[in-house]
């Protein structure tokens, strides 16, 4: 009997690894500005998880990127994190976790932060330059088969805040641009991508730019492309 209860423990305990809902973290630390919507996106994104079967960790706290730590996640969301967030160990740290085929996720301001940290400037794909005022403004939809853009109109006419970008990466598979017809302070000369994605150094990238309201975390057209987003960086 008790090797009976000794094999129902392991094959229980191998079931449970099996069948373990894959995990990400969220990270919102911010070191300069903070975005308010940080709040909407984090609870938005445990939705998104309740729903859609993976599990939801958040954190402002850097002291959690290590190996041991970082290796049960399939993706480490920056949730507009802003400035100087990690230091050089945890920097390294994060790089081993990409390079060990890591999924990122860069929303909104995760392009306003590590100006000095060039590996991170490549993953995310650009840095951020400006902004105008809050307004209205027609995203066009690059790629439609994408997991991120399925669903979307080719056209889509949004309120959110736009930046405008100093420097991007060379290897982005871009998904959205916006149309910088549509609203007054584009910078870009008419060429503006707004989301991307690329494998990078041993793992995958996704950005989005959009996310900067509240009202965005509750914009079932939004979710569906940063659940598409989430979904590319977790492998699946």
């Amino acid at each position: 009997m008790k090797f009976l209860k000794i094999v129902l423990i392991i094959l229980v305990a191998s079931v449970g690894t099996i069948y373990a809902k894959p995990k990400v973290l969220v990270f919102c630390k911010t070191a300069g500005y903070h975005h308010n919507s940080i709040a909407a996106g984090v609870k938005a994104i445990m939705k998104l998880g309740r729903k859609n079967d993976f599990d939801v960790d958040s954190t402002t706290d850097a002291t959690k990127f290590t190996s041991d730590n970082l290796k049960q996640y399939a993706a480490v969301i920056f949730l507009s994190t802003t400035g100087d967030v990690l230091n050089d160990t945890q920097q390294a740290e994060f790089e081993k976790y990409i390079r060990n085929g890591g999924g990122f996720v860069g929303v909104h301001a995760a392009t306003d932060t590590e100006y000095d940290w060039q590996w991170y400037g490549n993953l995310v794909g650009a840095y951020f330059k400006s902004h105008p005022a809050q307004q209205m403004a027609t995203i066009q939809v690059i790629d439609t088969n994408f997991i991120a853009t399925k669903g979307l109109p080719t056209e889509w006419k949004r309120f959110d805040e736009w930046y405008n970008f100093k420097w991007m990466a060379t290897d982005l598979h871009i998904l959205l641009k916006i149309d910088e017809t549509s609203y007054k302070g584009g910078e870009m000369n008419g060429n503006h991508p707004m989301s991307w994605y690329h494998a990078y150094d041993g793992g995958r990238a996704f950005y989005t730019e959009l996310g900067h309201t509240d009202e965005s975390y509750a914009d079932p057209l939004y979710l569906n492309h940063l659940l598409g987003g989430i979904k590319y960086a977790m492998g699946k």
